[in-house]
């Protein structure tokens, strides 16, 4: 059976998900969930959602896929351990020392792989398979037929985005707001950099060809393709930060097209509640052009009509659809939106009105035009309808009875409900009736008052032995009962933990730090070879989120799971920077599967680093095998979608370049082969005056993107400077940041 998974960002949101027909609930807490600015969970109103969830037989996953900084090891754990004991099903992970601490301790919570990891092929998949993971969550890129394939040929569960918010970034591999904002996405605190106006410049020709949402992506929805969704395990729902109409709204829709109970009508009324307009995604081949609206970057609305003309000092209104009063409607006029709530409404001979089919006039005070299109942002019948479901019971569970009433004997009752049986006895004995012997008819009477509850009455056994029951003492043992069945479902829940070896420690012989490079040109790894750099990453780069894997020859800069697994037993490799490592048992697990170096994350600061380098000494003996990037423009988000397509420029990434702009700087557009791209900070990161400071890193990269053979020489030659202890000062021509994050606190 096809779990439907809805999200919940407070305890509103998770009544409303239950209410309206969901199987699961992913949730966060306080700390190491990716979306810090939802209102969360505590361990308190955790319990309480977890009861509330457990007796209608629903699940939670808590999300734990930030990356976890050495400092809170320790409290990462400690929060695992908490969850484990209170009943977690299963906690959501992308760092890989939350999965292995998960994995090696825990029988009954199940380790799930966030998008966060980035796992979009079968090789991924296997390998998280093979390391413990219990559910794959693929990234929202994977085509449906390519998940059926890997689902097929790995046989574990998969857990597919299906509605809701896009990242334009491939999940986990986006770094513009951490690196530009200071608010990491890998820290749960994204500050949306794709949903801000940008301008795209041909740098080429230094014209600007538009200033728009280039990389604010459309909502989610699959609703059209429910019969192919159905072959997955878990169809997951965006939307933490969501109000709880929003979620009743899309999981009941989901609900009735998995019972196959859907109209066209219910699918429209997706509309109702907030989108930024729709597509059916890469999941279901959508055009790379359609995948985000340049238009704007929050709720859309659906239209309702147009301006028809200016009438006695109002604007009418021809409608395509009701609009009522109180409704929030959003009029787009020249590129710009008048957004008001309908406090009067009026007919065409000035009469107040709740409602309007057709044509209706309003007084607005802004200047509009004829033509212009209102929008219904914010129906308020609508939303009044979501909020009366949102503590129904969606479903009732059967309670069976079979009633031992004898005179001169206690009252035995044997319940079975929830998969289990409670035995009622009650203290005092019965008595004979003198003239009204109580009947079944009375017991079900009594027994049926179960709307406070999650159970109906079903069967009901009872023989009539001339005994009377006072209807206390049913309603007594009725409520004794749900209690006891309650407290039999909610402590099923096993909590057994795993008995742990000690792991083998893992260490490497210091050596003098060197340099290494990683190049885009031919002319960039020609200047690299001449300046006698040895380790070059140019043609035996496995980028994360590449799976078209060819044979290679030598060592390889791997930057996904599913390049480890397929190349660990043919090729000695690096991990890459977008493997996302800031602590030292994330390092650990990737030398145990064979990695020779680890490269560091870009979000680590120059204490963490210390941090991490220490423990893994005190854990291991020995240092870890370390590689930092110290100079470069940093690679902010890696996409699928190419911009230049969406502004009619296809092809011309092979004869000019191009940059996005806004307040924040420009980002170099790097155009690949694939028609893929990656979008790089305007400024270079810089720390190469740090390197002679920074101990226990055996080598450190330049990571050239956009520089000339000229450039790259003049930099090589600075960088060994640097690294021999020569005082010359470093000098470059382009806009530099001399300390990116590497001394900065990241929140």
């Amino acid at each position: 059976m096809t779990e439907l998974l809805a999200p919940a960002g407070s305890m509103e949101a998770l009544k409303a998900a239950i209410s309206n027909g969901c199987d699961a609930i992913y949730l966060g807490m306080q700390k190491f969930g990716a979306r810090a600015y939802s209102s969360n969970f505590d361990l308190e109103t955790l319990k309480e959602a977890l009861m509330y969830a457990h007796l209608r037989n629903v699940k939670i996953y808590v999300t734990m896929n930030t990356i976890v900084f050495e400092n809170e090891v320790e409290e990462m754990k400690k929060q695992v351990k908490e969850l484990n004991e209170i009943g977690v099903d299963g906690i959501i992970i992308q760092d890989l020392a939350v999965f292995d601490y998960v994995v090696k301790n825990f029988i009954d919570m199940e380790a799930h792989c966030s998008t966060q990891m980035g796992i979009d092929d079968l090789d991924g998949t296997l390998l998280l398979q093979e390391l413990g993971a219990k559910r794959v969550v693929l990234s929202r890129e994977v085509e449906i037929e390519k998940a059926k394939e890997i689902k097929r040929k790995a046989e574990i569960p998969l857990e597919i985005f299906v509605h809701g918010a896009l990242c334009v970034s491939y999940s986990g591999n986006c770094l513009m707001s951490g690196l530009i904002g200071y608010r990491s996405g890998n820290r749960g605190r994204c500050v949306g950099s794709c949903r801000k106006e940008y301008e795209l410049i041909d740098k080429t020709t230094y014209t600007t060809l538009g200033k728009n949402y280039i990389l604010s992506t459309k909502d989610l929805n699959t609703i059209d393709y429910i019969d192919d969704l159905k072959e997955m395990d878990s169809l997951k729902i965006e939307g933490r930060m969501k109000e709880p109409a929003y979620v009743a709204n899309v999981v009941s829709k989901y609900r009735m097209a998995l019972d196959n109970t859907i109209t066209e009508e219910d699918k429209e009324d997706l509309k109702k509640t907030f989108n930024r307009t729709y597509t059916k995604g890469y999941l279901f081949h959508e055009d790379k052009k359609e995948i985000t609206n340049i238009l704007r970057p929050n709720n859309f609305g659906y239209e309702v009509g147009r301006i028809s003309r200016i009438f006695k000092g109002m604007y009418e209104i021809t409608l395509k659809s009701t609009l009522n009063q109180n409704d929030i409607i959003r009029i787009s006029h020249n590129n710009k939106d008048v957004n008001l709530t309908v406090v009067k409404l009026h007919d065409k001979d000035g009469n107040l009105i709740n409602k309007a089919d057709s044509l209706c006039y309003i007084k607005i005070k802004e200047k509009l035009s004829i033509g212009d299109i209102v929008y219904i942002t914010k129906n308020y019948l609508y939303y009044k309808e979501l909020e009366s479901s949102l503590e129904k019971e969606f479903r009732r569970f059967k309670l069976n009875i079979r009633v031992y009433a004898y005179p001169n004997s206690k009252l035995i009752i044997d319940a079975e409900g929830l998969g289990f049986n409670f035995l009622y006895e009650s203290e005092n004995i019965l008595d004979e009736a003198i003239n009204n012997p109580t009947t079944k008819e009375l017991v079900i009477k009594q027994f049926s008052r179960l709307n406070d509850t999650v159970f109906e009455l079903s069967h009901v056994d009872f023989e009539e032995c001339n005994a009377f029951i006072p209807a206390k003492l049913l309603n007594e043992a009725r409520r004794d009962i749900v209690q006891g069945l309650y407290n039999l479902k909610l402590n099923s829940k096993k909590k057994r933990t795993k008995s742990t070896k000690a792991k083998e420690k893992i260490n490497f012989e210091p050596v003098k730090s060197y340099l290494t490079a990683s190049v885009t040109t031919k002319e960039q790894y020609d200047a690299c070879v001449s300046c006698g750099i040895e380790e070059i990453y140019f043609k035996n780069v496995i980028r994360r989120n590449q799976n078209d894997y060819k044979e290679k020859e030598g060592f390889l800069l791997i930057g996904g799971y599913g390049g480890i697994y397929h190349y660990r037993k043919t090729n000695p490799f690096i991990t890459d920077y977008s493997l996302n490592v800031v602590n030292s048992d994330s390092c650990y697990e990737l030398y145990k599967l064979g990695a020779k170096r680890v490269t560091l994350s870009y979000e680590l600061n120059k204490k963490q680093i210390e941090d991490l380098i220490s423990s893994y000494y005190k854990k291991n003996d020995g240092y870890p095998s370390l590689e930092m990037i110290v100079y470069g423009k940093a690679p902010l988000m890696f996409i699928k979608y190419c911009p230049l397509e969406k502004m009619n420029q296809c092809g011309t990434c092979r004869r000019s370049t191009y940059e996005l702009k806004d307040k924040q700087g420009a980002f170099p557009i790097i155009s690949h082969d694939d028609c893929t791209t990656t979008i790089l900070n305007g400024k270079t990161l810089n720390i190469l005056d740090e390197i002679k400071s920074i101990e226990g890193i055996e080598s450190f990269r330049l990571n050239f993107t956009v520089e000339s053979k000229d450039q790259v020489v003049e930099i090589i030659n600075k960088a060994f400077g640097k690294l021999n202890g020569s005082m010359n000062k470093t000098v470059f021509n382009q806009e530099t940041d001399t300390r990116g994050h590497f001394n900065k606190e990241i929140l």
